[in-house]
């Protein structure tokens, strides 16, 4: 067989202009868009709630991978199998973590980040992407008035966003304070002593940063909060002089505009006057509440967000963008010197005088997908008012939830709610002779949330307060109606009974 006919018979596998490979692209397409239609987007439950054991066995049969079968097969043989088993985000009563239902223009991107499989680390692997994600990266520093020496890069989350701005906070206390360079040298001896001071409503991700930098677990202060869950400057100022005067040294405040259980959003612009006051790194993580940026009645919540040092945002929450797609910015761009490194191979030097931009020197990854591209579309299509208002009815819609349920004399409100959160617990008005009632009321409630999902009539979440086992609604679908809570409670005090 000539190399010719060899590529010939090739293509039918791959992307090209062949007529073979186009009719089969198609065909894939037509059976993927057909799969998603009907074996997700209009099932009629959260959840198939198929056990795991089930899942497990019709899995194990099909995964032996030694008979082929045509793509298009395979696609509707996982419609059935596997996507009509997966979470449908965007089911009315899928709620129960900040998990969105992605926009029509996110998943078109989608398709074409996938098929032309930009890799962002070069210029030579990106080309037009590169620019994208710098356009779409000022234009949030903009947004955010973050001055005109910021800069940032696209992550694959919040988790990853908060890392490197410990990073950098990290690594310029060690340069201020003791002209150290951790790049070349490592851990200073000092490095024991570093402080990060953060709240307890803070994401996990600031622990595991923590440990991950060498710093470990003793690095991370936690500060108690008021009874509205917000992290105050006078408590901040306090434990920064404690630690001081332990002989230790504080390098960081970390505050989150929109906690993971409340949504709540403590002061920024006052905690970002104590940072500079007290020559702290103020780093924001708002994977959450950074989108009401975009929304004209709630973006004030917002105000003292330019303070920042780094800046944690999630598209992936309430901007409804497919997973993954975050945002790290820095009000400083020479701060991402810190991490710099050139390899002659990806990035040399040289490709900054021959106007070549390299996005790999500001990101701890080298692959990285051209996520900006579904940033960069909905923005096209779709614009800030409407992501404004999609916004604002999600949060119309948790108050209207709330008022409900408080309103009802078997379940509680933990707090009223902030953003788009809302934890609460069903409280029988009975207990067992000879139980426990917050025992008792422990395990309904888990009850509920387990039989919820095992049968598919919705997905919601849990989470403990004072605690106790309490439940979760996490409302991201701008879908849902009030109307949908109120059936779920009256489900929910049905399952209580069982």
């Amino acid at each position: 067989m000539t190399t010719k006919s060899k590529l010939l018979a090739l293509d039918q596998y791959f992307l090209t202009n062949s007529p073979v490979s186009l009719h089969n692209y198609r065909a894939a397409m037509d059976a993927t868009q057909t799969v998603i239609i009907e074996n997700f987007a209009i099932l009629e439950q959260a959840y198939s709630g198929k056990s795991i054991a089930a899942l497990q066995s019709e899995l194990k049969a099909s995964s032996e991978f030694m008979e082929t079968q045509s793509l298009p097969d395979v696609i509707k043989q996982i419609g059935e199998q596997i996507v009509e088993n997966l979470i449908n985000v965007n089911h009315p009563r899928c709620i129960a973590h900040l998990h969105c239902p992605p926009l029509i223009a996110s998943i078109a991107a989608e398709v074409i980040i996938s098929a032309t499989n930009q890799s962002m680390d070069s210029w030579d692997q990106s080309a037009a992407a590169t620019l994208v994600e710098q356009y779409v990266v000022d234009w949030f520093c903009k947004q955010y008035s973050l001055g005109e020496q910021a800069d940032g890069v696209f992550t694959s989350g919040g988790t990853q966003s908060n890392f490197m701005g410990l990073l950098l906070a990290r690594d310029y206390a060690a340069q201020q304070h003791f002209n150290w360079s951790i790049s070349e040298l490592g851990l200073p001896p000092e490095a024991n002593k570093f402080r990060i001071i953060c709240s307890q409503d803070s994401h996990f991700s600031i622990r595991q940063t923590a440990r991950l930098l060498g710093l470990g677990d003793q690095s991370v202060v936690s500060l108690p909060l008021d009874e509205h869950h917000h992290m105050l400057p006078s408590v901040v100022r306090q434990y920064f002089k404690a630690l001081t005067d332990e002989g230790l040294l504080p390098i960081a405040l970390v505050s989150t505009a929109g906690t993971t259980d409340f949504g709540t959003i403590s002061p920024l612009d006052a905690l970002g006057v104590c940072a500079q006051e007290l020559g702290l790194w103020f780093h924001v993580d708002a994977a959450v509440g950074g989108a009401l940026m975009f929304s004209e009645q709630h973006r004030y919540r917002l105000a003292g967000i330019e303070l920042v040092d780094s800046l944690t945002i999630d598209f992936h929450k309430l901007f409804y963008q497919s997973i993954s797609s975050s945002i790290f910015l820095i009000n400083n761009r020479a701060h991402f010197n810190l991490m710099k490194l050139n390899a002659d191979y990806l990035n040399p030097e040289s490709n900054a005088g021959n106007g070549l931009p390299d996005l790999v020197t500001k990101s701890v990854q080298t692959t990285r997908r051209f996520d900006a591209l579904k940033v960069y579309m909905t923005l096209q299509a779709y614009g800030q008012t409407v992501l404004g208002k999609i916004i604002e009815s999600v949060m119309e819609l948790t108050q209207q939830s709330a008022k409900l349920i408080d309103a009802t004399t078997d379940f509680e409100l933990a707090l009223p709610p902030s953003i788009n959160t809302i934890v609460f617990r069903y409280r029988p008005s009975i207990t067992p002779a000879g139980k426990d009632e917050d025992l008792w009321c422990d395990t309904v409630n888990d009850r509920i949330r387990l039989v919820l999902l095992q049968t598919g009539q919705a997905v919601i979440g849990y989470t403990k307060f004072n605690g106790r086992s309490y439940l979760k609604f996490t409302l991201m679908n701008p879908m849902t109606r009030l109307s949908d809570i109120e059936s779920l409670l009256v489900r929910m005090r049905k399952i209580s009974l069982l």
